[in-house]
């Protein structure tokens, strides 16, 4: 495949030239609706109604045009927004006809549709050029090599005016990053690298100033101007950007108010009798109309005034848009095959695997080790060698063993929980996006994870078992390290579990903190004498097995220890030590499998539950 030198300046004509198709958007009688609890609280005499969001709309946008859905908070613009991008989810019943060139929504015309956000869902530790790259990697087919796509968001760069910053990171809430007009060109960007055909927009000038949202809007104007047909969500936008709009849509509580040509939407209210008394916005007007606001200092009744536009609307346009619907069904060829050749994944799982794991390492590396933690296990590592320097107390020994163990338990939790709900909206809007499998983030965000769930375990016991004075041979050092960085995993595996199923990281940190707590009381430390009724929870604790195989890893059931009594001091079997003896020596095989079933059983749950998000079936 030949790239032309145009690339940098125009990805349109080279690399996916001759593509993608142009798409004809239609709408038809589209009404959505939703469960609503009249009451509040849930009662026995409560009665789930259904709500109408969406009203029997009807439309259509063409290739080189750009729609704007306008109206207040509230109308439905959103709503209709990812109805026509195929992700409405299963909240709801949709009813209607949404067609792309005459045929439903397929994984092919799926494939050739772009969608952003109203949120900038993005990394915040990469840059404006590695988040493109590797969009661009996991996102374009392997019919492009590796260089192709490189060069194909390199490309998306220039276009979009962020050479400037594409080697600065996009940052968050507390990282200073780039401008909020700048990373929402970026997430304009992930969609245009893929060349769509039809781009959806929710409210891409949100929180901008003017002259941001201005640029922003004549980039998507010249998009559609290359033949795309682009579709925005805009609360209020300026005269200057209002007047760039090809189509305008006017909604009022899921009502079609207005639906044509954005130039001559003043003319008709003007028709009908709403024009207003002084020079104003249109959208100022527009929105005012919506809320059923007439011109003037007029008190009419706003449900009537809305009532009257939407029947005004019916009996002098929607006969119109209709029209123009037949019109355009009888010269769209219905018979055209499908593209076989698209499969549902544009990359292979493997590839997936190697752009997130690399991703995650690259995002993580900055989380993973920052001075704060390595200095919190730093310290914690270098007083507990001091607590227990050179101890030759048997108690002291199992008592540093045991505080390993509910270190190393909570420790792996505690950061853990905060996985899956951090990264939700990102899962969430690159899986929507058909970007990868769920398997593939899935193990790869788990060996993004590794170094610095194994380095920094290791070094807090290699400086902590040779302060304390444990037997000091190889073979016992390793075991003891075996032991720890299995029961880390397994704590990682029941933090990632309780963030997947919660996903709240307040709720799941405070049922984490009990979980554990209860693991640890259970342990066999503590309390050596359990009642029975409550016995059963060490069958399931990390604490119990990670204390039983601490031991295992440092005494065996022949060994003795110098112990005293009232005839003076003899030798004592250590398998007898009371503290030793309640958890028992034997064992350690059971207690070797029941962490591996952890260890897996953690993660399949984290799976399963992460399974909820992100996709919508077509």
């Amino acid at each position: 495949m030949e790239i032309d030198v145009e690339a940098q300046s125009n990805p349109d004509s080279t690399i996916f030239k001759n593509a993608n198709r142009l798409v004809i958007l239609e709408f038809e009688d589209v009404v959505y609706k939703i469960k609503t609890n009249n009451g509040g609280l849930i009662k026995k005499d409560s009665k789930c109604e259904e709500k109408m969001i969406l009203k029997g709309l009807t439309g259509v946008i063409k290739p080189g045009e750009m729609l704007a859905m306008l109206g207040p908070s509230g109308s439905g613009k959103t709503t209709l927004l990812t109805t026509l991008g195929g992700r409405h989810g299963g909240g709801g019943r949709l009813s209607g006809n949404i067609t792309y060139n005459g045929k439903p929504l397929s994984n092919a015309m799926k494939r050739n549709i772009g969608f952003v956000t109203q949120d900038d869902v993005l990394c915040s530790f990469l840059t404006v050029a590695e988040t493109l790259a590797f969009t661009a990697l996991l996102r374009l087919p392997n019919n492009l090599t590796k260089d192709q796509k490189i060069l194909q968001a390199e490309a998306v760069v220039d276009q979009l005016g962020l050479t400037k910053c594409k080697n600065s990171i996009i940052g968050g809430p507390f990282l200073r990053g780039i401008s909020g007009g700048e990373r929402k060109r970026v997430s304009i960007g992930q969609e245009m690298l893929t060349n769509p055909s039809l781009l959806l927009l929710d409210e891409p000038t949100s929180g901008l100033d003017s002259t941001t949202a201005q640029k922003i809007v004549c980039t998507l104007w010249q998009l559609a101007s290359r033949g795309r047909t682009v579709v925005m969500t805009i609360h209020q936008p300026s005269s200057r950007v209002f007047y760039m709009f090809q189509k305008v849509l006017l909604l009022s509580e899921g009502n079609t108010l207005y639906f044509g040509n954005g130039a001559e939407v003043m003319d008709y209210f003007a028709r009908i009798g709403f024009a207003p008394s002084v020079a104003m916005n249109p959208s100022d007007f527009l929105l005012d109309l919506a809320n059923g606001l007439t011109p003037g200092d007029s008190h009419e009744d706003q449900n009537l005034v809305k009532q009257g536009l939407i029947t005004a609307y019916k009996r002098n346009l929607a006969d119109n848009v209709k029209a123009e619907l037949q019109e355009i069904n009888l010269h769209q060829p219905h018979d055209e095959p499908e593209d076989k050749t698209i499969g549902e994944w544009p990359t292979t799982w493997f590839q997936q695997f190697s752009v997130l794991l690399k991703r995650g390492v690259k995002e993580r590396r900055f989380q993973a080790f920052s001075g704060l933690k390595i200095g919190q296990v730093l310290t914690i590592a270098v007083l507990s060698g001091l607590l227990w320097w050179q101890s030759s107390h048997l108690q002291d020994k199992i008592g540093l063993l045991f505080f390993m163990s509910g270190f190393w338990g909570f420790f792996p939790v505690s950061q853990a929980v905060f996985t899956f709900p951090q990264e939700r909206k990102i899962l969430a809007k690159e899986r929507a996006s058909g970007m990868y499998r769920l398997s593939a983030y899935f193990i790869s965000r788990i060996a993004a994870d590794l170094p610095m769930e194994l380095s920094l375990p290791t070094v807090f016991l290699t400086i902590a078992y040779w302060m304390a004075g444990l037997k000091a041979t190889a073979g016992h050092f390793f075991l003891t390290l075996f032991v720890l960085l299995l029961s880390v995993l397994v704590s990682q595996g029941l933090g990632l579990a309780l963030g997947a199923v919660v996903m709240d990281q307040r709720s799941a940190t405070t049922l984490g903190a009990v979980i554990m707590m209860a693991f640890l009381l259970s342990g066999g430390f503590y309390v050596q004498n359990v009642p029975g009724f409550i016995a059963w929870i060490k069958y399931v604790s990390i604490s119990h097995y990670t204390y039983k195989l601490f031991l295992g890893s440092q005494y065996s059931e022949n060994e003795t220890y110098l112990c005293y009594d009232r005839g003076g001091s003899r030798m004592c079997m250590v398998g007898e030590y009371p503290a030793i003896k309640q958890v028992g020596l034997g064992g350690q095989a059971i207690s070797m499998v029941a962490m591996f079933l952890m260890l897996v059983g953690y993660r399949m749950i984290a799976y399963i539950a992460l399974m909820r998000i992100g996709v919508t079936k077509v």
